[in-house]
């Protein structure tokens, strides 16, 4: 087994990543004790949840993870949309739409994500009314959708040219061509890339905290305004995406084993 394999086993990609942030764990603790800093640990729990009278009440970091989770979901539908639009664009046969589509990749992929959020929020969010939340999914839809076209292609480049041939040989137009027979058989090959595609969205997702966006980072620079227990948040924060992203790190490497076998 090649390196760059035995890297990318399950077991051994945890490992290696429980290594690096124990690592970086580790350099935050000594630092801190050398800065005298007085830890808190025991009032964490209060920001994740709580019990009253009423029973179980999630806390704000369990409010921000969820507004997490729905913000990632939301993009990552709309980025979809989107990006199967751009593929097909840049797939037809007209000049126009394949010259739109190139000139959207380029223009998305070459602007960094802060300065498209900032375009979306400060520029084009005065001109059409656009609170914060919306400026963050247009931002983060039209930012992974760029992405995501470029999975879409390649999937559907990666289904035999034959399979084209024989659609058309019993009259089926190029809309049903792909409904029918390219797309059915391109999604085993896009699954993978695109679950992977969403773990990046939600770790990218952490941005827009920059226009104070409700959501997880967010929470979290605003209780540690609150309280200065900088480094609990800061690590509880960190394992709560290291948690999420993980979860579907294993549905990424099952849905790669799956697929492997059956072809």
């Amino acid at each position: 087994m090649t390196l760059k394999r035995m890297l990318n086993t399950p077991p051994v990609a945890v490992t290696l990543y429980f290594v690096i942030v124990g690592s970086i764990a580790w350099v935050a603790y000594t630092g801190a004790q050398q800065m005298g800093y007085n830890w808190q640990w025991y009032q964490v729990p209060q920001y994740i949840y709580t019990f009253t009278d009423d029973g179980f009440q999630a806390g704000e970091i369990l409010t921000g993870l969820w507004a997490t989770i729905v913000l990632s979901v939301t993009c990552f539908a709309l980025a979809t949309l989107m990006g199967l639009c751009v593929a097909l664009l840049r797939l037809s046969s007209l000049v126009v739409g394949k010259g739109v589509a190139i000139g959207y990749l380029e223009f998305v992929r070459n602007i960094p994500l802060l300065v498209l959020l900032y375009l979306f929020y400060y520029v084009l969010g005065p001109i059409f009314g656009l609170d914060r939340w919306t400026a963050a999914v247009l931002t983060l839809s039209v930012f992974h959708s760029a992405l995501i076209s470029e999975i879409f292609r390649a999937g559907i480049n990666s289904v035999a040219v034959g399979q084209w041939e024989a659609a058309a040989s019993i009259g089926m137009s190029r809309a049903q061509a792909y409904r029918y027979i390219i797309l059915p058989q391109s999604i085993r090959f896009m699954l993978p890339p695109l679950t992977g595609e969403i773990v990046h969205l939600i770790k990218s997702s952490a941005i827009v905290s920059v226009i104070a966006v409700a959501e997880l980072t967010t929470v979290g620079r605003n209780i540690i305004s609150d309280t200065y227990m900088s480094f609990e948040i800061w690590f509880t924060i960190a394992l709560a995406y290291l948690v999420l992203t993980l979860i579907l790190s294993f549905g990424v490497s099952m849905l790669e084993r799956r697929f492997t076998t059956e072809t």
